[in-house]
């Protein structure tokens, strides 16, 4: 077994140590969410933190990890007797990989036995493992769907329920949620981000003297892992004994009325949703005067809270990046310090007078609210080679649902059909390997006719490992949307532009609440550039949607081509996951020799391969050449306009129906 890294010997990271420590000291603040940079020593301190943890007592023999002193009376290992011996053992960090499948993570039924013999045969699975200890995801942002939904369960009601055709089990489940992630990768889903007591951001310090001072420890514990370790071993065991001591003491700390007022404050000034941030932050703020060894909880503790429960909470909308004003934080603590009792003045320094999300610490939201579209700036001419700075974006609204015709097999999502472990049954197959999901009528058809021949007698029915059928589920998958925008002088009008970019950004969302992956090739004056490859952070594409700059040319057949090749690049790395090309554009093609023959063929390429592509038609004025429709009738796709591409908007409805109509 290798030595784990010594938690006391991670370099910097002051904020992810504290709130580790914190769960450590009070396991029902409720868990931890680190967010940063790949090799930040995010998974090296997680996992060092087990070291620290004192020993749980279980009931021996129960796969469960039952507390002898209170058993859970619907153990599948009980009944247990309360008050009873128990053995003591470290406590456990259970690693949740990914990619596991929902039998892994929950446990699994012996389907066989069960119908054959009528018993429970149940192996538990990681949740089981990770009762009275550490549950721990790395790259949690990249977890499927349908695992999240097993955790929200579970860390809701502190129970797991496995059900398969009418047999049942229940355990308790009650774990330190422990997450890491990089947000280059992805957002995580709001209903899992909330069920995390604390969020920290880590990054990789600037200072050369800190660096040396990793390099150095990594390299020394490479060379003799157990003599590093020995080196760590005293200041190991003061950290220890002072997590004793705070769990000790925490049952004495008063939480006063002052206090609370401060947290409930503070909660209401940053507008976050629900209760859940009041009550972490008091529970935080609680643990943060054990941890100080004081009995009472200061004005300090509740802003240290503040400042671990609240970054992530605050978030309106996926593209907002999580954070505190600290200057906010501040006035709205100094403002609610020594109340005990409701201040008529207090609202005023919460949601900034105006209602609205856009606050003193915000970027390019606020900036397009208040930036002036109209402002004397004409369209530039189709061959013109000047460049115009970035236009913001329009409000983002609600978009049609877009998707790939067909059946797929894809990663599980919420954009097109496909064939999958979850959703509704369609019918039986043999099972390829483990039974997951048992189609019982199926079954009992296969292992019907050889009843006879197989001896029964009796009731019970005698089920072989041949008869056994595996439901075929349709749900659906997310898809590899890839927006191919349109950024030429065509195109540059700064009004029509801000439209242009809110309808992606529209599209983006959309895309991240369907759990898509994304891309942005962009194309103007003379070339495509992939400005973002396919990703699942729709937040970065987001970003450089943001500083996309206009003006030039329209090579719209090398941005086809660009996107035809980046297409091809991603079957060969995600061979299931299927494409859906957005184009943005206005369908003109001045780019190059023979503009718009060669854009024709690029995209007679996407129509011959059968790639599921739509074109949103940005033309505007009086008189329409209506070139997007003829874009898209050569890619196979559909034409939508700006106004079509609302989910609320009457144009699109009354094409809907005519299009079913015909």
């Amino acid at each position: 077994m290798t030595t784990p890294f010594p938690f006391t010997a991670v370099v910097g990271q002051d904020d992810l140590r504290l709130a580790l420590l914190l769960n450590a000291v009070s396991p029902s603040v409720g868990g931890v969410l680190v967010r940063g940079e790949k090799g930040t020593a995010k998974s090296t301190a997680v996992r060092a933190l087990t070291t620290l943890l004192p020993e749980v007592s279980v009931v021996p023999g129960c796969r469960f990890s039952c507390d002898p002193a209170s058993p859970d009376p619907g153990c599948p290992d009980g009944p247990h007797e309360g008050g009873g011996g128990g053995a003591s053992r470290p406590a456990r960090m259970v690693e949740l990989p990914v990619g596991a499948s929902e039998d892994r993570l929950v446990g699994a039924l012996d389907i066989e036995r069960a119908l054959a013999e009528g018993v429970k045969a149940f192996e538990p699975g990681l949740l089981a493992a990770a009762h009275r200890g550490i549950l721990y995801v790395d790259e949690v942002n990249l977890l499927h769907d349908h695992l999240v939904d097993l955790l929200l369960d579970a860390a809701a009601m502190g129970a797991s329920y496995v059900e398969r055709e009418g047999v049942s089990v229940r355990h308790a489940a009650r774990f330190l949620l422990v997450g890491t992630m990089n947000p280059e990768e992805g957002e995580l889903r709001p209903q899992l981000l909330d069920r995390f007591g604390l969020t920290v951001e880590v990054s990789a310090s600037r200072e050369p003297e800190k660096r040396v001072e990793v390099v150095r420890r990594r390299l020394a514990y490479d060379d003799d892992p157990a003599g590093f370790a020995a080196r760590w071993a005293d200041e190991e065991a003061a950290v220890r004994q002072r997590i004793v001591a705070a769990r000790e003491l925490l049952p004495s700390v008063r939480l006063g009325d002052g206090a609370l007022w401060q947290i409930a404050a503070t909660c209401a000034a940053f507008e976050v949703d629900g209760m859940r941030a009041d009550i972490v932050m008091a529970r935080t703020a609680t643990a943060l005067a054990a941890w100080a060894g004081r009995t009472e909880v200061l004005a300090e503790d509740v802003r240290q809270a503040a400042l671990l429960a609240l970054p992530h909470r605050r978030r309106r909308n996926p593209f907002d990046a999580p954070g505190l004003d600290e200057d906010k934080l501040d006035e709205t603590l100094e403002e609610s310090s020594g109340d005990d009792g409701p201040d008529p003045d207090g609202d005023g320094g919460g949601p900034g007078g105006g209602g609205g999300q856009p606050g003193p610490d915000e970027g390019p939201a606020g900036d397009g609210a208040g930036a002036q579209l109209e402002g004397g700036e004409g369209e530039p001419a189709p061959g013109g080679a000047g460049e115009q700075s970035p236009a913001p974006a329009a409000e983002p609204f609600r978009t049609k649902v877009l998707s790939v015709p067909g059946i797929g097999e894809g990663a599980a999502g919420r954009r097109s059909r496909a064939r999958t472990e979850h959703g509704r049954t369609t019918g039986a197959r043999r099972p390829q390997g483990a039974l997951t999901k048992l189609h019982l009528a199926a079954t009992v058809r296969a292992a019907a006719p050889h009843q006879r021949a197989r001896g029964r007698s009796g009731r019970g029915l005698v089920v072989r490992r041949d008869d056994l059928r595996q439901a075929t589920r349709e749900g659906r998958e997310g898809n590899l949307v890839l927006f191919v925008v349109d950024a030429s002088g065509s195109m540059a009008a700064r009004q029509r532009m801000g439209a242009v970019k809110g309808a992606v950004l529209s599209l983006l969302l959309d895309a991240y609440q369907r759990r898509d992956k994304v891309g942005l090739v962009t194309f103007r004056g003379s070339a495509a550039d992939v400005a973002l490859p396919p990703t699942s952070s729709v937040d970065a594409a987001a970003a450089r949607l943001e500083s996309l700059p206009t003006g030039g040319r329209t090579p719209l057949a090398a941005g086809l081509l660009k996107a035809h090749d980046v297409l091809r690049v991603e079957r060969l790395r995600d061979p299931a996951r299927r494409g859906l090309v957005v184009v943005v554009t206005d369908g003109r093609a001045t780019g190059g020799p023979e503009p718009v023959a060669l854009a024709s063929r690029a995209a007679r390429l996407f129509a011959a391969e059968g790639v599921a592509s739509v074109v949103v038609d940005c033309e505007s004025g009086p008189v329409r050449l209506g070139l997007a429709g003829r874009l898209a009738g050569e890619l196979g796709g559909t034409a939508v306009t700006l106004d079509e591409l609302r989910a609320d908007s009457i144009a699109g409805l009354v094409k809907d129906v005519q299009r079913r109509a015909a």
